[in-house]
């Protein structure tokens, strides 16, 4: 409390302490905390954003093909072409997959359960078994 020609003011702020570096030391940052979010973003959506940006990577010459994917990130190729595989999929699906809500728990889709569905060529009938699995998730 402050005081000036004999009368008080009180001063309301909000703050937060937030971590800087690596280190144990804090600092008083003005404004309210951050919201955190609950939970995790699912694993199939982590995939199928991985899988347009390496399609953009292949596109655009920064890397020559999947098999270069492959030995950059350390894993088979057979693990590339499952994720690639879901270019494959209706862009209304890979919207969908993109959106779904965080997960606390068991992962809602697999990809494994994604792999049947995009292998098929027709969207109607891609968008069928989606609808299916999401009415069956993890079934």
């Amino acid at each position: 409390m402050s005081t000036a020609n004999g009368k008080a003011f009180t001063f309301e702020i909000d703050v937060h302490l937030d971590r800087v570096g690596h280190g144990a030391r804090q600092l008083l940052v003005p404004g309210p905390a951050p919201v955190v979010p609950v939970g995790r973003v699912p694993k199939v959506a982590r995939w199928m954003a991985l899988a347009i940006r390496c399609d953009e990577l292949v596109r655009a010459g920064v890397v020559g093909s999947y098999r270069d994917l492959a030995d950059l990130a350390g894993v088979t190729r057979a693990r590339v072409t499952q994720i690639m595989n879901l270019l494959h999929l209706a862009p209304d699906i890979q919207e969908a997959l993109l959106d779904l809500p965080r997960v606390t728990g068991r992962e809602p889709v697999l990809l494994r359960d994604l792999q049947p569905i995009a292998q098929v060529l027709e969207w109607k009938r891609q968008r069928r078994m989606w609808k299916n699995l999401m009415a069956n998730p993890c079934a």
